[in-house]
C-alpha cells in the first residue's frame, strides 16, 4: 500500500473530535500526519489533546507543528506578564486542564512543547501553521508569518517553491477548508462549534470532517 499524507488543523483542546478524526481518516503505520499547531487552548481539554497526540505518536509517524498558542504556553514560564497574556488568549481553560497551575504540566508535555516544529516540507506540499512570505525560503520565514499572521484580507500568492501550501490559524467559521488551489485553509473552527478537519494531500485532496464531539463522521473532495 502506497503511504499516504494527512494535515490536521487546529484542535484547541477538543480531545474528543481529535480522537475521533484520527480513527476516521483510518491511517496505515506507514502514513504521515501532520498536525498543523495550536493543540492547547480555549477548549476544554488540552491536556487531553497532548496525551493523545503522544499516545499516537507511538503508533504513527506523527509531524507536530508549532501555533501560536504554543508560543504562547511555552512563553508562560518567563514572566508573570506573559502568564497572564497566556491565560487572556486561552490558557485559563489550558491551566484548568491541568489542575490549575503551570507546576501541574507534566514534563513530557513541556518536552512536547519544545520539539514542536516551524514547518514541514513534501516534494509537493508544505506545511505552515499560520502563513508564510511568499519569496523568502520556508528556513528563512519569520516567527510572526509561521505563528501569527492570518490570511485576511487575502491569502498569499503562491511561494516560490511552487508547492502547495497547507495552513492553520485563520478560522474558517462555515466549518469547511477553504481551497486557494495554492492554499488550503485547515482550521475550520472545531472550538467555535464547527469542525475538525483532515486532509489527504494527493491529487484529489480528500478530506475528512468530525464535530467537535468527535461523531458525525464526513468526507469529501476538494478537487
Amino acid at each position: 500500500m502506497t503511504s499516504r499524507i494527512f494535515a490536521i488543523g487546529d484542535v484547541h483542546g477538543c480531545r474528543d473530535a481529535l480522537a475521533g478524526l484520527l480513527e476516521w481518516i483510518a491511517s496505515e503505520p506507514a502514513d504521515q500526519i501532520v498536525m498543523l499547531g495550536d493543540y492547547v487552548d480555549r477548549g476544554p481539554d488540552s491536556a487531553g489533546v497532548i496525551d493523545l497526540l503522544l499516545d499516537w505518536s507511538t503508533r504513527r509517524q506523527m509531524i507536530f507543528l508549532r501555533g501560536n498558542h504554543e508560543v504562547m504556553m511555552l512563553n508562560s514560564r518567563t514572566s508573570d506578564e506573559q502568564l497572564h497574556f497566556w491565560r487572556e488568549c486561552g490558557g485559563a481553560e489550558t491551566l484548568e486542564s491541568y489542575g490549575g497551575s503551570l507546576d501541574k504540566v507534566p514534563p513530557r508535555h513541556w518536552d512536547f512543547l519544545s520539539a514542536t516544529l516551524p514547518y514541514y516540507e513534501t516534494e509537493k506540499f508544505f506545511f505552515v501553521h499560520a502563513n508564510y512570505q511568499y519569496d523568502l525560503p520556508l528556513t528563512d520565514q519569520p516567527p510572526l508569518f509561521l505563528y501569527w499572521e492570518h490570511l485576511r484580507p487575502e491569502p498569499p500568492r503562491q511561494h516560490d517553491n511552487g508547492k502547495t501550501a497547507l495552513v492553520g490559524h485563520t478560522p474558517q467559521r462555515d466549518g469547511q477548508p477553504s481551497d486557494y488551489q495554492h492554499l488550503i485553509a485547515l482550521d475550520t473552527f472545531c472550538v467555535g462549534g464547527g469542525t475538525l478537519t483532515a486532509v489527504e494531500c494527493n491529487a484529489s485532496l480528500r478530506y475528512y470532517q468530525v464535530d467537535s464531539e468527535g461523531k458525525s463522521p464526513t468526507q469529501g473532495q476538494l478537487r
